[in-house]
């Protein structure tokens, strides 16, 4: 076997071995080093690869299906800066607990630290957010190479699913010449007669009798408690939070990205009026729990937040499969390093239903009383504001669509004016590091993972940041509506303390741009509509779905007004809720 026919065989086996274990979509960026694998990947019959020429936008890209698929997703590029344009998806795969493979190209040995073009040392290049790293040996001519490298395929699918999901990262040396051999016969035959060479189980923790006793008993002896429940990737623990909640009676704070406000079909004990409510000191105290059990990340609500961190004394029970610390409040009680849906289960056998308490009935009529003054007041409302936009859109959005959401201010208004909603809507957003960067081109990649109508809500800023990944869209032929909030700037940054310093706020907050968005949409294929009033904002949204692919909808808003209608409703709201709670 010639020196190609070996590297040949090397690199397919790692790719067979790679899909034989679960990845059925490849992320590609253009590059020469990388032609080995690229080749491969393409070549694959069962492997579905994307191309995207920007690696930054590709790692957000390939972020974006793994992230809807709850699948892993190969990222491949070749050596150089190109793989450093991967670290900030890398970060967001890492603390959103996503599953990519990142494949980087690299020279061989010998051309590194010689000064060769394109090699940078790419060694644990992306630090401690990886799972795993190998720099994997050069292609030899033994057949205990080729095991070698189905060994590293499957271990490497295996450690990026395991709980917690996340990076694996496999650095790839090759020696020139680069184009593999793809006519050889049985390229793609199995090793050893296995159709799997190694089987990684999936596993899930359990809690001993005495340990999940002791929570059963703290949660038996309080009627004020609440469930928490942030993001989350298991679908299945939806019913069970709801089966939980119904028998203890504890009223479920349903952050966005949970799945219970768009997906839940339980019609009371869902909250999604928390963060303004908690926003009242009043209403805090009278709403506040003893004991509060938590699943998934820690909400988006900064309200709930200093609720548990200013409250030592409220027992919070973190729930969490991977048995990983996530409570910046610092004042967790017990971190229950479990299965899920296990926990909800143990404690529906172990506690007693309970009957509805005051604390209960509290949380429920605040929430009914909140929702009803949000839609009168938005019905009212004639002006664009951020707050109704999110309103309309939930009353726009079909059956079983997805919306993505971007971060500063969207994912603050959708957890403000989305309420519950049995639409099977599913709210997904990069709330992992929570930047702002790659929204669009993880919304696309959602775009390309689901079968689902997908939309973006996305700010300006966030928009700019990543105009390149509109690209994806028009090579792919994929079907995404951006709703573009076009404030002119920072709007989260008028609600913070830097607003009060009026002499450089505007210089280095607020940061007009003054873009024409539609020059952009345009360089892209998309079809853009700029709207003014709320009748436009519905005309737009039905004649635009009439057609595919990119469709960008902009609403200009005015963020120097916006902070005080927005802190007016809500004072007005809980003006409302303490006549209903202070009787």
């Amino acid at each position: 076997m010639n020196a190609i026919d070996t590297f040949t065989r090397y690199v397919a086996s790692f790719v067979d071995e790679m899909v034989s274990s679960g990845v059925e979509i490849a992320v590609i960026s253009p590059g020469s080093r990388s032609t080995p694998l690229a080749i491969l990947m393409a070549e694959h019959p069962k492997l579905t690869c994307y191309i995207n020429i920007d690696e930054r936008s590709a790692g957000f890209f390939a972020l974006g299906i793994a992230k809807s698929q709850k699948k892993p997703v190969a990222l491949l590029c070749t050596s150089g800066t190109a793989a450093a344009n991967y670290y900030p998806a890398i970060v967001e795969a890492h603390y959103a607990r996503v599953p990519l493979l990142v494949l980087t190209a690299d020279r061989p040995h010998e051309l590194r630290d010689v000064g060769a073009p394109q090699a940078i040392d790419q060694l644990h290049m992306y630090g401690n957010y990886p799972k795993w790293f190998v720099d994997l040996a050069l292609p030899e001519e033994k057949p205990g190479m080729f095991r070698y490298a189905r060994t590293v395929a499957a271990r490497a699918v295996g450690i990026a699913v395991t709980s917690p999901a996340g990076v694996v990262h496999l650095n790839f040396p090759f020696r020139e010449p680069l184009v593999p051999n793809i006519s050889l016969p049985d390229l793609w035959s199995q090793l050893d007669n296995r159709e799997t060479y190694l089987h990684i189980p999936h596993t899930s923790s359990y809690l001993g009798e005495k340990e999940i006793g002791t929570i059963a008993s703290i949660i038996q002896g309080s009627t004020d408690g609440l469930i928490i429940c942030g993001e989350h990737h298991d679908d299945a623990i939806i019913k069970e939070i709801e089966r939980l909640s119904d028998h203890l009676k504890f009223p479920v704070l349903a952050d966005p990205l949970s799945h219970l406000r768009g997906r839940c079909k339980k019609a009371q004990g869902i909250i999604s009026s928390y963060d303004s409510l908690l926003k009242d000191p009043v209403l805090g105290g009278k709403l506040k729990p003893k004991v509060v059990i938590r699943f998934g990340a820690m909400p988006v609500s900064k309200p709930l937040m200093l609720m548990l961190k200013n409250n030592p004394e409220i027992i919070q029970i973190v729930v969490d499969q991977a048995g990983i610390y996530r409570d910046p409040t610092l004042n967790a009680s017990y971190l229950a390093a479990c299965n899920e849906t296990f926990f909800c289960e143990t404690i529906l056998n172990m506690v007693n239903e309970k009957p509805e308490s005051r604390f209960y009935q509290a949380w429920i009529k605040s929430d009914k009383v909140y929702w009803d003054m949000i839609d009168h007041s938005m019905e009212q409302t004639q002006e664009i504001f951020e707050g109704k936009i999110v309103w309309e859109l939930q009353k726009l959005l079909s059956e079983g669509s997805t919306l993505f959401v971007g971060n500063s201010m969207p994912i603050r208004d959708v957890d403000t004016f989305f309420k519950q909603d049995q639409k099977d809507i599913t709210i997904l957003a990069n709330r992992g590091a929570s930047g702002i960067d790659g929204i669009v081109s993880t919304a696309l990649g959602v775009s390309a993972g689901i079968n689902r109508q997908t939309y973006l809500l996305i700010g300006d800023l966030s928009f700019y940041h990543d105009l390149n990944g509109l690209l994806a869209a028009t090579r792919n032929q994929l079907d995404l509506t951006i709703f573009l909030i076009n404030n002119d700037g920072g709007g989260i940054f008028s609600f913070l303390p830097q607003s009060n310093e009026e002499k450089h706020f505007e210089t280095l907050y607020g940061t007009a741009t003054g873009l024409d968005f539609s020059h952009a949409v345009k360089m892209y294929n998309g079809i853009y509509q700029k709207i003014e009033n709320w009748d436009e904002l519905h005309t737009a949204f039905h004649a635009i779905q009439k057609n595919n692919g990119l469709k960008v909808i902009e609403i200009p808003t005015d963020r120097k007004t916006r902070v005080k209608f927005h802190r007016d409703l809500l004072d007005h709201v809980s003006q409302e809720i303490r006549k209903v709670l202070i009787q």
